[in-house]
């Protein structure tokens, strides 16, 4: 009985699954409307100028980052419901998960993504007033230690 009890444990795990996959969905519908919204004043100011392509190019930026963030949740809903609900679920090559090593592997390549698209708002948003370049190296280490963790993942693998 304690053994059945075990096995059908497993369906607890719906709870972040579905939780997971729901802030997926929140997320990206509220920055496709941001994303729209924030356009259409920039474009609705009939004002052309340099300074409205930047404020637009930015929010362009932040909007990515969030469904980059999206993503991140979706694999691991994905992820979760593959390893512990149904491992035959029809996913692309690059989205399979055998264990919890490939869904961090998966989510460290999403978070580094991440790191460059901040770097990036930050590079475009700069008006010269602050220095950007200790940011930058700090990002760029990080990536470093993540990119480093994801051939220890990968060399493990093979």
């Amino acid at each position: 009985m304690f053994r059945r009890i075990l096995a059908m444990s497993r369906y607890i795990m719906l709870i972040p699954i579905i939780g997971t996959f729901l802030c997926f969905l929140v997320l990206t519908i509220y920055e496709v409307i941001t994303l729209v919204y924030g356009a259409t004043n920039t474009i609705g100011n009939n004002v052309v100028s340099t300074k409205s392509a930047k404020i637009l190019a930015v929010g362009i930026i932040e909007a990515v980052d969030v469904f980059l963030i999206a993503i991140a949740v979706y694999i691991t809903s994905i992820g979760l419901y593959t390893l512990f609900i149904d491992d035959k679920l029809p996913l692309p090559k690059w989205l399979k998960v055998d264990d919890l090593e490939d869904l961090k592997g998966n989510l460290v390549s999403v978070v580094i993504a991440v790191l460059a698209v901040l770097f990036l708002r930050e590079a475009v948003a700069w008006d010269g007033s602050r220095n950007i370049t200790a940011f930058g190296g700090t990002l760029a280490v990080m990536i470093a230690a993540l990119t480093f963790f994801l051939m220890k993942i990968n060399a493990r693998k093979q």
